[in-house]
């Protein structure tokens, strides 16, 4: 056999192995699977995610399950039909996602939570999430202090599906219902929607004509209200959101929007699939199932610093 022969009798074993000189090998496909990205604070989740995923050498599939839990249970069938080695999840409920993480872990496929927790133990290798209801007194603080301790005020809450929506609910009224001044007139839900919120607002200045602030579960909700406060000639009504999106921090340096918590979606995204690397290489993460991260107040001060969910140094 001559020698270019041999070469590539090499080349189409060493290719039949699995390795091709020249070209590095992908160490596996890493599913992440969020609510729509639609959501800025979903798209930095994702987009965090695969960034760091594809830093460790691994492919990617990005899925999104529109908090749909059905949507989401035929989006893990098709994960582990192609055959992932891990499964990154912003959860479309915490009841509703238990059996599909459940699934995937019997499958040999461990799944690693962020920013949403489910209610099982012992399912997911890890739940990272925010510290919501740390962040939502930061907000609640701040709302009262906006306020001058006293005033009618409105809620607006997300998902009842969602657990963060009622921690930072409690948060936020362990935090307020100390002022005896301030009176909650209307609380209701808008879904984590700026079209819904905008909507709910506008029925709510319709019933309470002279509120004085709005806080809400999350920063699409709160863009959602003042843009029907500004629409009604009502900029004198304080409004202050969850998340540190990009949006509200270019309403607050503009005077619109008063204040967020800051919840770390993109590190908390890149945290999991650092987690997951090391539990594929290794079969443990070295840290506790549940961990949680504390979020920030931005207002006024430092809100030039915040771009996509994360503040400069």
């Amino acid at each position: 056999m001559n020698i270019s022969r041999r070469l590539l009798v090499s080349a189409c074993a060493l290719a039949l192995s699995g390795f091709v000189p020249g070209f590095a090998m992908a160490a596996g496909t890493i599913a992440i699977i969020t609510p729509s990205h639609d959501n800025p604070f979903f798209k930095a989740e994702a987009d965090g995610a695969a960034a760091k995923a594809k830093a460790l050498g691994y492919e990617t599939m990005v899925l999104v399950h529109n908090d749909d839990a059905n949507k989401q249970n035929e989006l893990f069938d098709s994960a582990i039909a192609a055959g992932v080695k891990a499964i990154i999840l912003d959860n479309a409920g915490a009841d509703a996602s238990v059996a599909a993480v459940k699934k995937a872990k019997d499958k040999g496929i461990p799944s690693f939570l962020i920013d949403r927790e489910i209610t099982a133990s012992g399912v997911a290798v890890s739940q990272i999430v925010s510290n919501n209801y740390q962040g939502a007194q930061l907000g609640g603080e701040e709302f009262v202090k906006l306020m001058g301790e006293k005033g009618n005020y409105a809620e607006l809450v997300g998902k009842e599906s969602d657990t963060n929506a009622g921690i930072r609910s409690q948060g936020y009224h362990d935090v307020i219902d100390q002022y005896s001044s301030m009176k909650m007139v209307a609380r209701q839900t808008a879904n984590w929607s700026q079209t819904e919120a905008y909507t709910v607002m506008e029925s709510i200045l319709q019933a309470h004509p002279d509120i004085k602030g709005v806080i809400s579960g999350n920063d699409t909700m709160a863009m959602g209200a003042y843009a029907a406060l500004e629409a009604a000639g009502r900029k004198d009504v304080i409004v202050v959101g969850f998340d540190g999106s990009n949006d509200v921090r270019d309403s607050i340096l503009k005077g619109g929007i008063k204040a967020t918590v800051l919840q770390p979606a993109y590190q908390q995204a890149q945290l999991a699939v650092e987690q997951a690397d090391k539990f594929i290489k290794t079969g443990a993460t070295g840290v506790e199932e549940k961990q949680l991260m504390d979020c920030i107040l931005v207002n006024k001060d430092n809100a030039s610093k915040l771009e996509t969910f994360a503040l400069k140094p």
